[in-house]
């Protein structure tokens, strides 16, 4: 009995001493040092807090705030915690007051380039150190070395750059195991920034993604001293040189290693990689590593990390040949992406052993075959990506089977036969799918039936180039997650049915199709639509007024009447493209309210009256293209006052007037079409000193005259010049060779920017003696069209070295001398139009080495000698091309170079010798009588007209050459005569 109340007695007071223990605790945990708290109130006092997540920051008990932390025995605060909280300002030094503190996040705000401050450094207790993406930039202070206790640091830049001059102070962290410099610019500490995170023995992760870094340290692997590192990041570096050996055994604990866009160059050392045994994810994509050595990897790699590997990806990097089999070994493998190499040959049997794959990536190689049916064992896979190979065959319907699947992408590839609902049977969780075939298949079909129910919610499909139904698919109306539908040159032909537009779309394109009947007057969508584009099709009545769209595309149907008078109550629109429609009317004003506007098409319509006077306000413009339709007028003067405009297209108008000086203020243009009006005046200098990324520009067709401006020619990025049916003179400048976007090769770029895209540039060109229209391609017609002017002069030597010029035409002018001998040099050369001058000589044998002509026209000039009988002139059959060239003989000509025999030669002599006498008779009898009339009746007459005199003289300035060549040929006649006369005599 005593002893239960002697334990009673122990237990009270044992209970009693900790209920007084944690009164004290509390009593500490809920107040705060007062130094400290007038620290943080001072801090806070420097921050702006749009948001007001500081509002907690009241009190006397500064441990109750939000975002901080204090010792639970002394009270000190400890940890700041201000993450993602979208602040801004400075940071005042009041912090140092918090000598405590080991904890300090400042990630994701916006402090808008200001420096990190130096005093950082002087936190002797920090720990844990993390300014990732809070816009901090300039250099970052090397303070940060006195941290000697710092395990984790996250300097991560963002929008404003950051920099360092060396990474000497990373040796005194000693205890770092967390290290993110990523985005800071090491350019300057890019010889010795492996020696400073050498230095770092506990380093566990290592990213430093986008620093710049150039050039791999080649070290022996006893160097480094990295031996726990699980996270190697050096992704989109400029590293340009191959992978060095020291790498593949730097760690066998690597978990970890990110190698993306890295400029890399293989081949791949030849290594042991038993160091990587618990490697789980390798990233190599986006380098140019090449097929050497990539096989022996992966075999390496089958071997040591056959468990352990569940990320493996190499695309972009040019690798080819065959899926190597060891690919099967990898058992645990979940997303392995071999996109946009080389890779060829059929599906590779061996993926079918991956049993884990959630993702695969084949797109953009040549694999070729059908999809295998044990596809549909992959019961893990969730992405599917075979776009862009050289694949045929069916689909196959086990297809239907991955039930985890969420992206199916098939595009570019030659499928046969039928995708129809049960290739979807199982595939509940399908979200994205895309089956863009390149050219319409007609023995391709996506057949389902009208009142099918997919079991899946679609939010992207993407449905391109094969046979869908001539009926609008009614399985759409059950996709009510639906954010893209694109339908485009699937056959449909019908009407656009209304519960599609009450569907929440973001995207939508049915271009292409035969859609008819009326869309809805006004529209409006719930939340800002960014694309519809409703093209190509049938579809009629009033241009609708649609609300809450940002591109808008219903080119090519037929819309008719007037477009509305309050079209720029639709506020959102930034790209308008109506062209070819019946439109008709004047182009309202309320256009000018449109003040995100970025790109207006309303060409090819029937417009009329003046181009509209107030668009000034419209700052963000880019394109304007009013061509191919009855405008008139001049050119407004706010048109240049748009500094981002850089497409400008007029032609095909009646625009009057000469060309106005305000167009120099159009400094950014690379398109310029004011060609077919009317136009007078001379070509201004300033088009050549005013707009320097001038690319395209279009003139022809006015009543232009004066000299062509020599200062054209400093138009480094012009490459295509047509100045036809002008009435230009003076000669040909020399400096036209120093054209040189047309020396270089300029390849198709697909991916350019938002104007290119939004709006596709065209411009009508004559090319091979016919009028065609170029657009998708126009970025690399090279062209100099100056034909039916009055240009006179020769050919400048200059020209020839314009080695990537596809069209030439120069046709009727007055041109005179010979074609220059180097005309050979121009390689790219496939029309060539010399046609109506009076050019002499003979035709340059260098012009045979012309292997891409294809287009040829010398007619009409004072050309003689053989004409050239290899290569590309064995395929001019048609004599029409060097007709009316007294001169030339040989074929397709009827005129012989050879003659059969002396006899026959002398016959044919004498012939023509009787000819010529004949002709020089009527000539001289003619010219006698026709002296007094024509005194009076020409000469006469010439004195009182400008013009006929002028054009006399031109018509004796070839009569004289006629001559000058009649002479010759006479001469050589004769020469032959008097020899053969020698050798029978």
């Amino acid at each position: 009995m005593a002893n239960s109340k002697t334990t009673l007695t122990v237990l009270i007071v044992f209970l009693l001493s900790l209920f007084l223990e944690l009164l004290v605790v509390a009593d500490l945990n809920m107040s705060c040092n007062e130094g400290e708290r007038k620290a943080l109130l001072e801090f806070k006092q420097g921050l702006k807090d749009p948001s007001g997540r500081l509002s907690s920051w009241v009190g006397a008990d500064c441990c109750q705030w939000r975002g901080v932390d204090c010792s639970n025995q002394t009270g000190n605060v400890v940890k700041v915690d201000l993450g993602y909280r979208g602040l801004g300002g400075e940071i005042s030094d009041s912090l140092l007051q918090l000598k405590h503190m080991n904890y300090l996040d400042l990630s994701f705000n916006d402090f808008q380039g200001i420096p990190i401050p130096h005093f950082l450094g002087l936190f002797e207790c920090l720990t844990h150190l993390d300014l990732s993406y809070a816009a901090f930039g300039g250099m970052v202070p090397p303070h940060l070395g006195n941290l000697s206790h710092l395990r984790y640091l996250d300097l991560n830049g963002g929008k404003y750059p950051m920099r360092v001059s060396n990474l000497n102070w990373l040796s005194s962290l000693s205890s770092l195991r967390y290290l993110d410099l990523g985005k800071v610019n090491l350019s300057e500490a890019s010889t010795n920034w492996m020696q400073a995170v050498n230095m770092l023995p506990s380093l566990l992760e290592l990213h430093l993604s986008s620093c710049e870094l150039s050039g791999f340290p080649h070290y022996s692997n006893s160097f480094v001293n990295l031996t726990s590192l699980l996270v190697i990041d050096l992704s989109y570096n400029n590293f340009n040189t191959t992978l060095p050996n020291w790498l593949f055994n730097i760690s066998t604990t690597l978990r970890d290693l990110y190698l993306n866009v890295a400029r890399i160059k293989g081949p791949i050392p030849h290594v042991n990689l038993q160091s990587l045994g618990n490697l789980v994810n390798l990233d190599l994509s986006y380098n140019n590593i090449g097929r050497e050595g990539i096989i022996e990897m992966v075999n390496g790699l089958s071997v040591w990390c056959n468990n352990s590997l569940e990320e493996l990806h190499l695309g972009h990097n040019g690798l080819g040949g065959e899926l190597p089999d060891l690919l099967g070994n990898f058992n645990n493998l979940r997303s392995l992406d071999l996109s946009s190499n080389r890779f060829d040959g059929p599906f590779p049997k061996s993926i079918q052993h991956l049993t884990n794959l959630e993702v695969l990536y084949l797109n953009d190689n040549c694999i070729s075959g059908p999809i295998p049916p044990w596809i549909g064992n992959m019961l893990r896979m969730k992405i599917l990506d075979l776009s862009f190979n050289q694949m045929n065959g069916t689909v196959p319907k086990s297809i239907g089977q991955l039930r985890e699947l969420t992206e199916m992408c098939l595009d570019g590839n030659s499928w046969e036969g039928v995708i129809s609902e049960i290739h979807f049977s199982d595939l509940t969780k399908l979200e994205y799918f895309s089956l863009r075939l390149s050219t319409k298949k007609q023995s391709f079909h996506f057949h389902v039936r009208p009142e099918w129910i997919p079991p899946f919610s679609l939010k992207y499909v993407y449905i391109s180039n094969c046979n869908v139904s001539s009926m609008f698919p009614g399985w759409l109306r059950t996709q009510k997650g639906l954010d893209i539908i694109v339908l485009k040159n699937v056959g449909i032909s019908d009407t656009i049915p209304e519960w599609l537009w009450k569907l929440d779309i973001e995207f939508i394109d049915l271009s292409r199709n035969q859609l008819f009947g009326k869309l809805p007057n006004s529209l409006s969508f719930s939340s800002t639509a960014f694309l519809v584009d409703l093209s190509f099709n049938r579809l009629g009545g009033r241009l609708p007024l649609w609300f809450n769209v940002k591109w808008l595309f219903l080119e090519n149907n037929l819309f008719s009447g007037s477009i509305p008078l309050n079209i720029g109550d639709s506020s959102s629109l930034e790209v308008l493209r109506v062209s070819g429609n019946l439109l008709n009317g004047s182009i309202p004003p309320s256009v000018s309210k449109l003040k995100g506007l970025e790109a207006i098409d309303l060409s090819n319509n029937n417009l009329s009256g003046d181009i509209p006077k107030k668009w000034n306000d419209l700052h963000q413009l880019d394109v304007i293209d009013l061509s191919k339709n009855k405008l008139s007028g001049g050119i407004p003067w706010w048109m240049c006052s748009i500094s981002s405009l850089r497409q400008l297209m007029l032609g095909d108008n009646n625009l009057i007037g000469e060309l106005s000086s305000s167009l120099q203020n159009c400094t950014r243009l690379y398109s310029l079409d004011l060609g077919n009006n009317k136009f007078s005046g001379v070509i201004p200098k300033w088009i050549g000193e005013r707009m320097p990324s001038l690319e395209q520009l279009r003139l022809r067709g006015n009543m232009l005259t004066g000299d062509i401006p020599e200062q054209l020619c400093w138009l480094s990025e012009l490459h295509i010049l047509d100045l036809a049916l002008n009435k230009l003179s003076g000669s040909i400048p020399q400096c036209f060779g120093n054209l040189t976007a047309l020396t270089s090769v300029t390849l198709l770029d697909i991916e350019n920017d938002k104007a290119r895209t939004s709006y596709s540039n065209r411009m009508e060109l004559v090319v091979k003696g016919q009028v065609m229209e170029f657009e998708s391609i126009l970025p690399i017609v090279n062209l100099i069209d100056l034909s039916s002017n009055n240009l006179w002069g020769q050919i400048p030597e200059g020209i020839m070295n314009l080695s990537t010029l596809g069209t030439l035409n120069l046709s009727r002018n007055q041109l005179t001398g010979k074609i220059p001998q180097k005309i050979g040099g121009m390689q790219g050369l496939e029309t060539l139009d010399l046609s109506c001058n009076s050019l002499s000589g003979p035709i340059p044998p260098s012009m045979s080495s012309i292997t891409t002509l294809n287009h040829l026209n010398l007619s009409h000039n004072l050309l003689l000698g053989p004409i050239p009988t290899t290569n590309q002139f064995s395929t001019f059959n048609d004599p029409s091309i060097y007709e009316a060239n007294l001169g030339l003989c040989g074929l397709p000509l009827s005129a012989n170079c050879t003659p059969p025999n002396d006899q026959s030669h002398k016959d044919d002599q004498d012939d023509e010798e009787d000819e010529d006498d004949r002709y020089m008779s009527w000539f001289f009898i003619s010219m006698g009588i026709g002296f007094p009339v024509g005194f009076w009746a020409v000469c006469g007459s010439l004195a009182l007209n400008k013009s006929w005199r002028h054009a006399y003289f031109r018509f004796i300035d070839e009569i004289i050459g006629r001559l000058y060549i009649l002479k010759i040929v006479n001469m050589a006649r004769l020469k032959t005569k008097i020899e053969s006369i020698a050798v029978h005599g």
